[in-house]
Protein backbone atom coordinates (compact mmCIF):
# COMPACT_ATOMS: atom_id res chain seq x y z
CA UNK A 1 0.00 0.00 0.00
CA UNK A 2 1.09 3.44 -0.91
CA UNK A 3 2.30 5.81 2.15
CA UNK A 4 2.99 9.03 2.29
CA UNK A 5 6.06 7.71 4.06
CA UNK A 6 6.79 5.34 0.85
CA UNK A 7 5.98 8.54 -1.22
CA UNK A 8 9.16 10.54 0.42
CA UNK A 9 11.09 7.56 0.44
CA UNK A 10 10.42 7.61 -3.63
CA UNK A 11 11.28 11.19 -3.64
CA UNK A 12 14.84 10.61 -1.67
CA UNK A 13 15.81 7.80 -3.32
CA UNK A 14 14.61 7.36 -7.06
CA UNK A 15 13.64 10.67 -7.86
CA UNK A 16 16.79 12.92 -6.24
CA UNK A 17 19.10 11.60 -8.35
CA UNK A 18 17.72 12.10 -11.63
CA UNK A 19 15.63 15.07 -11.63
CA UNK A 20 19.62 16.55 -10.33
CA UNK A 21 20.98 14.87 -12.83
CA UNK A 22 18.54 16.55 -15.09
CA UNK A 23 18.88 19.75 -13.59
CA UNK A 24 22.80 20.06 -13.63
CA UNK A 25 23.31 18.98 -17.08
CA UNK A 26 20.49 18.91 -19.66
CA UNK A 27 18.94 21.77 -18.54
CA UNK A 28 20.96 23.94 -20.93
CA UNK A 29 23.74 23.01 -23.55
CA UNK A 30 25.86 26.34 -21.57
CA UNK A 31 25.46 25.04 -18.27
CA UNK A 32 26.30 21.60 -19.09
CA UNK A 33 29.66 22.80 -20.29
CA UNK A 34 30.51 24.92 -16.51
CA UNK A 35 32.05 23.45 -13.82
CA UNK A 36 31.02 23.36 -10.36
CA UNK A 37 32.45 23.39 -6.88
CA UNK A 38 31.32 23.89 -3.43
CA UNK A 39 35.03 25.50 -2.81
CA UNK A 40 35.09 29.49 -2.01
CA UNK A 41 31.67 29.39 -0.02
CA UNK A 42 32.15 31.17 3.59
CA UNK A 43 28.37 31.16 4.95
CA UNK A 44 26.33 32.65 2.38
CA UNK A 45 29.17 34.00 0.23
CA UNK A 46 31.18 32.93 -2.00
CA UNK A 47 34.89 34.92 -1.99
CA UNK A 48 36.93 33.89 -4.61
CA UNK A 49 40.26 35.61 -5.55
CA UNK A 50 40.99 36.40 -9.14
CA UNK A 51 44.30 37.30 -10.84
CA UNK A 52 44.99 40.64 -12.11
CA UNK A 53 46.99 40.74 -15.28
CA UNK A 54 50.44 38.36 -14.81
CA UNK A 55 53.61 38.93 -12.50
CA UNK A 56 55.58 41.77 -12.99
CA UNK A 57 58.90 40.10 -12.06
CA UNK A 58 60.43 39.28 -15.08
CA UNK A 59 63.19 41.26 -17.30
CA UNK A 60 66.48 41.15 -18.97
CA UNK A 61 69.05 43.17 -17.64
CA UNK A 62 73.08 43.00 -18.18
CA UNK A 63 75.40 40.86 -16.68
CA UNK A 64 76.33 42.11 -13.40
CA UNK A 65 73.19 43.69 -13.49
CA UNK A 66 70.64 44.33 -10.76
CA UNK A 67 67.82 41.67 -10.76
CA UNK A 68 64.41 42.80 -12.24
CA UNK A 69 62.58 44.11 -9.27
CA UNK A 70 59.93 42.09 -7.56
CA UNK A 71 56.78 42.71 -8.47
CA UNK A 72 54.27 39.88 -7.58
CA UNK A 73 50.90 38.96 -9.08
CA UNK A 74 47.78 41.29 -8.32
CA UNK A 75 44.65 39.64 -6.67
CA UNK A 76 41.08 41.58 -6.62
CA UNK A 77 38.61 39.38 -4.72
CA UNK A 78 35.07 38.64 -6.15
CA UNK A 79 32.04 38.62 -3.49
CA UNK A 80 28.58 37.54 -4.24
CA UNK A 81 25.80 35.72 -2.11
CA UNK A 82 24.90 32.57 -2.76
CA UNK A 83 21.33 32.81 -4.35
CA UNK A 84 18.12 30.59 -2.98
CA UNK A 85 17.09 28.13 -5.94
CA UNK A 86 13.68 26.69 -5.36
CA UNK A 87 11.42 24.49 -7.07
CA UNK A 88 7.79 23.41 -5.78
CA UNK A 89 5.09 20.86 -6.33
CA UNK A 90 2.22 19.64 -4.84
CA UNK A 91 -0.16 16.77 -4.86
CA UNK A 92 -3.98 16.60 -2.70
CA UNK A 93 -4.52 14.32 -0.51
CA UNK A 94 -7.52 12.35 -3.20
CA UNK A 95 -5.24 11.87 -5.55
CA UNK A 96 -2.61 9.82 -3.18
CA UNK A 97 -5.75 8.16 -1.96
CA UNK A 98 -6.66 7.32 -4.89
CA UNK A 99 -3.30 5.31 -5.97
CA UNK A 100 -2.94 3.75 -2.37
CA UNK A 101 -3.94 0.12 -3.56
CA UNK A 102 -1.47 0.87 -6.92
CA UNK A 103 1.51 0.95 -7.28
CA UNK A 104 1.82 2.15 -10.82
CA UNK A 105 -0.67 4.30 -10.33
CA UNK A 106 1.30 6.56 -7.77
CA UNK A 107 4.62 5.75 -9.73
CA UNK A 108 2.76 7.56 -12.77
CA UNK A 109 1.87 10.36 -10.77
CA UNK A 110 4.88 11.30 -9.31
CA UNK A 111 6.30 10.63 -12.85
CA UNK A 112 3.95 13.66 -14.12
CA UNK A 113 4.72 15.80 -10.73
CA UNK A 114 8.54 15.28 -11.18
CA UNK A 115 8.54 16.00 -15.33
CA UNK A 116 6.32 19.08 -14.55
CA UNK A 117 9.23 20.65 -11.87
CA UNK A 118 12.18 20.07 -14.36
CA UNK A 119 10.28 21.06 -17.25
CA UNK A 120 9.82 24.20 -15.35
CA UNK A 121 13.28 24.43 -13.21
CA UNK A 122 15.10 23.88 -17.05
CA UNK A 123 12.93 26.65 -18.14
CA UNK A 124 14.19 28.89 -15.36
CA UNK A 125 17.72 27.82 -15.38
CA UNK A 126 17.97 28.39 -18.83
CA UNK A 127 16.72 32.08 -18.63
CA UNK A 128 18.51 32.80 -15.46
CA UNK A 129 21.74 31.57 -17.26
CA UNK A 130 21.37 34.46 -19.72
CA UNK A 131 19.99 36.99 -17.56
CA UNK A 132 21.58 39.75 -15.27
CA UNK A 133 20.26 38.43 -11.97
CA UNK A 134 17.16 41.54 -11.92
CA UNK A 135 14.75 38.65 -12.33
CA UNK A 136 13.25 41.02 -14.87
CA UNK A 137 11.57 38.97 -17.51
CA UNK A 138 10.21 41.87 -20.32
CA UNK A 139 9.68 45.35 -20.56
CA UNK A 140 5.99 46.73 -21.67
CA UNK A 141 5.56 48.42 -24.43
CA UNK A 142 2.12 48.64 -24.76
CA UNK A 143 -1.30 48.00 -22.95
CA UNK A 144 -4.48 47.44 -25.04
CA UNK A 145 -7.22 49.84 -24.51
CA UNK A 146 -9.65 47.52 -22.49
CA UNK A 147 -6.65 47.12 -20.70
CA UNK A 148 -6.82 43.06 -20.64
CA UNK A 149 -3.47 42.02 -21.92
CA UNK A 150 0.38 43.80 -22.53
CA UNK A 151 2.48 44.00 -25.26
CA UNK A 152 5.99 43.38 -24.46
CA UNK A 153 10.09 44.11 -25.73
CA UNK A 154 10.55 40.33 -26.00
CA UNK A 155 8.57 37.12 -25.20
CA UNK A 156 11.45 34.78 -25.04
CA UNK A 157 11.67 34.69 -21.21
CA UNK A 158 7.73 34.15 -20.77
CA UNK A 159 5.30 30.84 -21.04
CA UNK A 160 2.15 29.98 -19.67
CA UNK A 161 2.29 29.12 -16.10
CA UNK A 162 4.50 31.81 -14.73
CA UNK A 163 3.69 33.98 -12.10
CA UNK A 164 4.97 37.42 -12.39
CA UNK A 165 4.67 40.79 -11.10
CA UNK A 166 4.26 43.91 -13.24
CA UNK A 167 6.22 46.82 -12.01
CA UNK A 168 6.09 50.44 -12.66
CA UNK A 169 8.28 53.28 -11.93
CA UNK A 170 5.81 54.52 -9.31
CA UNK A 171 6.19 50.90 -7.65
CA UNK A 172 9.96 51.29 -7.52
CA UNK A 173 10.17 47.29 -6.94
CA UNK A 174 7.78 47.58 -3.91
CA UNK A 175 6.96 44.25 -2.01
CA UNK A 176 3.11 44.88 -1.93
CA UNK A 177 3.19 44.30 -6.11
CA UNK A 178 0.23 41.88 -6.84
CA UNK A 179 1.22 38.21 -8.81
CA UNK A 180 -0.54 37.01 -11.86
CA UNK A 181 -0.33 33.76 -13.84
CA UNK A 182 0.67 33.90 -17.32
CA UNK A 183 -2.44 32.29 -19.14
CA UNK A 184 -1.19 33.02 -22.85
CA UNK A 185 1.88 34.06 -24.55
CA UNK A 186 1.30 35.52 -28.04
CA UNK A 187 4.44 34.99 -29.84
CA UNK A 188 3.68 36.33 -33.25
CA UNK A 189 1.98 40.06 -31.33
CA UNK A 190 4.35 40.05 -28.24
CA UNK A 191 0.81 39.80 -26.49
CA UNK A 192 0.76 38.82 -22.55
CA UNK A 193 -2.41 37.68 -21.26
CA UNK A 194 -3.02 36.99 -17.26
CA UNK A 195 -5.44 36.10 -15.40
CA UNK A 196 -5.72 39.34 -13.82
CA UNK A 197 -8.44 40.62 -16.51
CA UNK A 198 -8.16 44.17 -15.94
CA UNK A 199 -5.23 45.88 -14.46
CA UNK A 200 -6.60 48.44 -12.46
CA UNK A 201 -3.64 50.56 -12.29
CA UNK A 202 -3.78 53.40 -14.80
CA UNK A 203 0.53 53.62 -14.41
CA UNK A 204 1.19 50.28 -15.64
CA UNK A 205 2.20 50.86 -19.64
CA UNK A 206 5.21 51.50 -21.42
CA UNK A 207 8.34 51.25 -19.80
CA UNK A 208 6.79 48.66 -16.86
CA UNK A 209 8.31 45.57 -16.01
CA UNK A 210 7.74 41.76 -15.73
CA UNK A 211 9.45 40.01 -12.98
CA UNK A 212 9.19 36.54 -12.05
CA UNK A 213 7.86 36.23 -9.10
CA UNK A 214 9.71 36.52 -5.24
CA UNK A 215 12.93 37.14 -7.73
CA UNK A 216 13.45 40.76 -7.75
CA UNK A 217 17.16 40.94 -7.85
CA UNK A 218 17.61 37.55 -6.36
CA UNK A 219 18.79 35.03 -9.23
CA UNK A 220 22.32 34.12 -10.59
CA UNK A 221 24.61 36.60 -12.29
CA UNK A 222 24.22 35.20 -15.71
CA UNK A 223 26.18 36.02 -18.85
CA UNK A 224 24.42 39.24 -19.77
CA UNK A 225 25.19 40.22 -16.02
CA UNK A 226 28.80 40.59 -17.03
CA UNK A 227 28.03 43.54 -19.74
CA UNK A 228 25.18 45.09 -18.02
CA UNK A 229 25.45 44.96 -14.49
CA UNK A 230 27.51 48.09 -13.94
CA UNK A 231 28.87 46.69 -10.24
CA UNK A 232 30.06 42.96 -10.46
CA UNK A 233 31.09 40.95 -7.80
CA UNK A 234 31.32 43.36 -5.36
CA UNK A 235 33.39 45.68 -7.24
CA UNK A 236 32.46 48.65 -9.74
CA UNK A 237 33.69 48.63 -13.41
CA UNK A 238 34.47 51.98 -12.89
CA UNK A 239 37.18 51.33 -10.75
CA UNK A 240 37.66 48.11 -12.57
CA UNK A 241 38.17 48.48 -16.02
CA UNK A 242 39.59 45.30 -17.16
CA UNK A 243 36.22 43.81 -15.88
CA UNK A 244 34.56 45.37 -18.65
CA UNK A 245 34.06 42.51 -21.54
CA UNK A 246 34.27 43.36 -25.11
CA UNK A 247 31.73 44.23 -27.14
CA UNK A 248 30.77 45.35 -30.66
CA UNK A 249 27.60 47.26 -31.02
CA UNK A 250 27.52 48.27 -34.12
CA UNK A 251 25.07 47.73 -36.69
CA UNK A 252 27.46 44.41 -38.32
CA UNK A 253 26.70 41.61 -40.76
CA UNK A 254 27.35 38.10 -40.01
CA UNK A 255 30.44 37.11 -41.64
CA UNK A 256 33.38 34.52 -40.43
CA UNK A 257 35.29 37.46 -40.46
CA UNK A 258 32.80 39.29 -37.59
CA UNK A 259 33.57 36.21 -35.06
CA UNK A 260 37.26 36.25 -35.88
CA UNK A 261 37.32 39.22 -35.39
CA UNK A 262 35.82 39.50 -31.31
CA UNK A 263 37.95 35.99 -30.93
CA UNK A 264 41.11 37.37 -32.00
CA UNK A 265 40.94 40.70 -29.91
CA UNK A 266 39.74 38.38 -26.94
CA UNK A 267 43.18 36.26 -27.47
CA UNK A 268 45.67 39.11 -28.56
CA UNK A 269 44.09 41.52 -25.36
CA UNK A 270 42.38 39.73 -22.58
CA UNK A 271 44.18 36.46 -22.78
CA UNK A 272 41.53 34.73 -23.10
CA UNK A 273 40.46 31.80 -25.96
CA UNK A 274 36.53 31.28 -27.04
CA UNK A 275 35.48 27.92 -26.92
CA UNK A 276 31.59 28.80 -27.00
CA UNK A 277 29.27 30.95 -28.73
CA UNK A 278 25.56 31.19 -28.10
CA UNK A 279 23.28 33.45 -30.15
CA UNK A 280 20.07 33.32 -31.42
CA UNK A 281 18.45 30.44 -33.01
CA UNK A 282 17.81 33.09 -36.19
CA UNK A 283 21.26 33.77 -35.77
CA UNK A 284 22.35 30.13 -35.90
CA UNK A 285 20.38 29.45 -39.23
CA UNK A 286 21.68 32.99 -40.72
CA UNK A 287 24.99 31.52 -40.25
CA UNK A 288 24.43 28.46 -42.09
CA UNK A 289 23.31 30.13 -44.71
CA UNK A 290 26.52 32.20 -44.77
CA UNK A 291 27.92 28.87 -44.95
CA UNK A 292 26.36 27.21 -47.67
CA UNK A 293 26.47 30.47 -50.09
CA UNK A 294 30.33 30.55 -49.24
CA UNK A 295 30.11 27.16 -50.01
CA UNK A 296 31.60 26.14 -46.68
CA UNK A 297 31.63 23.24 -44.82
CA UNK A 298 29.37 22.95 -42.00
CA UNK A 299 31.29 21.31 -39.28
CA UNK A 300 28.78 19.19 -36.43
CA UNK A 301 30.24 19.85 -32.51
CA UNK A 302 28.98 17.35 -29.82
CA UNK A 303 29.25 18.96 -26.47
CA UNK A 304 28.82 17.51 -22.75
CA UNK A 305 24.94 16.60 -21.96
CA UNK A 306 24.45 15.17 -25.67
CA UNK A 307 24.02 18.27 -27.09
CA UNK A 308 24.84 19.04 -30.83
CA UNK A 309 25.30 21.49 -32.76
CA UNK A 310 27.09 23.23 -35.72
CA UNK A 311 30.55 24.50 -35.57
CA UNK A 312 32.84 27.38 -36.51
CA UNK A 313 36.38 26.32 -36.83
CA UNK A 314 35.87 24.02 -34.06
CA UNK A 315 33.79 26.48 -31.57
CA UNK A 316 29.92 24.96 -31.25
CA UNK A 317 27.68 28.00 -32.17
CA UNK A 318 24.77 27.16 -29.89
CA UNK A 319 21.05 29.01 -30.55
CA UNK A 320 19.42 29.34 -27.55
CA UNK A 321 16.43 31.02 -26.89
CA UNK A 322 17.15 33.25 -23.96
CA UNK A 323 19.89 34.51 -25.94
CA UNK A 324 18.56 38.99 -26.49
CA UNK A 325 17.74 39.28 -30.51
CA UNK A 326 20.52 40.42 -32.56
CA UNK A 327 23.37 38.91 -30.57
CA UNK A 328 26.00 36.42 -29.76
CA UNK A 329 27.75 35.97 -27.49
CA UNK A 330 31.55 34.49 -27.45
CA UNK A 331 32.64 33.04 -24.22
CA UNK A 332 35.29 30.82 -22.36
CA UNK A 333 33.68 28.19 -20.58
CA UNK A 334 36.77 27.63 -18.54
CA UNK A 335 36.55 30.70 -16.66
CA UNK A 336 32.65 30.12 -15.20
CA UNK A 337 32.19 28.22 -11.87
CA UNK A 338 28.55 26.95 -10.47
CA UNK A 339 29.78 27.56 -7.27
CA UNK A 340 27.08 25.63 -5.04
CA UNK A 341 26.33 24.80 -1.30
CA UNK A 342 25.62 21.17 -1.90
CA UNK A 343 23.65 19.70 -4.99
CA UNK A 344 20.03 19.72 -5.27
CA UNK A 345 18.14 18.20 -2.20
CA UNK A 346 14.72 18.23 -0.59
CA UNK A 347 13.80 21.13 1.98
CA UNK A 348 12.57 19.02 4.79
CA UNK A 349 11.90 19.94 8.62
CA UNK A 350 13.06 18.96 11.25
CA UNK A 351 11.68 15.35 11.84
CA UNK A 352 13.12 15.24 7.53
CA UNK A 353 9.90 14.98 6.52
CA UNK A 354 9.76 16.39 2.81
CA UNK A 355 5.77 16.20 1.79
CA UNK A 356 4.32 18.68 4.02
CA UNK A 357 0.41 19.59 3.93
CA UNK A 358 -0.61 22.64 3.08
CA UNK A 359 -1.68 25.01 6.23
CA UNK A 360 -6.19 24.90 5.28
CA UNK A 361 -5.62 22.52 2.40
CA UNK A 362 -5.88 18.39 1.72
CA UNK A 363 -2.97 18.74 -0.37
CA UNK A 364 1.46 18.24 0.31
CA UNK A 365 3.86 19.92 -1.11
CA UNK A 366 7.58 19.29 -1.66
CA UNK A 367 10.20 21.71 -2.39
CA UNK A 368 13.65 21.19 -4.29
CA UNK A 369 16.40 23.82 -3.20
CA UNK A 370 19.99 24.46 -4.14
CA UNK A 371 22.17 27.41 -2.98
CA UNK A 372 24.29 28.54 -5.43
CA UNK A 373 25.69 31.04 -7.79
CA UNK A 374 27.91 31.38 -11.18
CA UNK A 375 31.38 33.30 -11.26
CA UNK A 376 33.61 34.73 -14.09
CA UNK A 377 36.84 34.45 -13.30
CA UNK A 378 37.70 36.76 -15.96
CA UNK A 379 34.41 39.15 -17.19
CA UNK A 380 36.78 40.88 -19.27
CA UNK A 381 37.24 37.29 -21.47
CA UNK A 382 33.86 37.31 -23.03
CA UNK A 383 32.86 38.99 -25.89
CA UNK A 384 29.39 40.08 -27.08
CA UNK A 385 28.06 41.12 -30.30
CA UNK A 386 25.16 43.31 -30.17
CA UNK A 387 23.56 44.61 -33.16
CA UNK A 388 23.65 41.74 -36.06
CA UNK A 389 21.66 42.59 -38.96
CA UNK A 390 19.11 40.06 -39.71
CA UNK A 391 19.82 39.42 -43.62
CA UNK A 392 23.39 38.68 -44.61
CA UNK A 393 23.91 41.93 -46.64
CA UNK A 394 22.11 45.42 -46.72
CA UNK A 395 18.76 45.33 -48.73
CA UNK A 396 19.86 47.05 -52.54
Amino acid sequence: MVTLESAENALKEVYLGVVANQLNVAANPLLAQIKHSSNNIFGKEIKKVAPVGINGGVGATSEDGALPVVAKQNYVEFVSTLKNLYGRFEITDKAVRATANSVSGFVNLLNDEMESLIKASNFNLGRMLFGTGSGCLATITAMDADNKNVTVDSTRNLVEGMVVYFYTEEDELASTATPFTITYVDRVENKVYTDAGNYTSSSVGYGSKIYNQKSINQEITGIEGLFANETLYGLKKSDYAWLKPYENAELSYLSENLIQTVIDYLEENRDSNVNYIATTKSIRRLFQEYLGAYRRNIDVAELNGGFKTIAYNGIPVVGDRFVPEKTMYLLNTNDFTMYEMGDWNWLSDENGRILKQIPGYAAYTATLVKYAELICDKPGGQGKISNIADTLTAAE
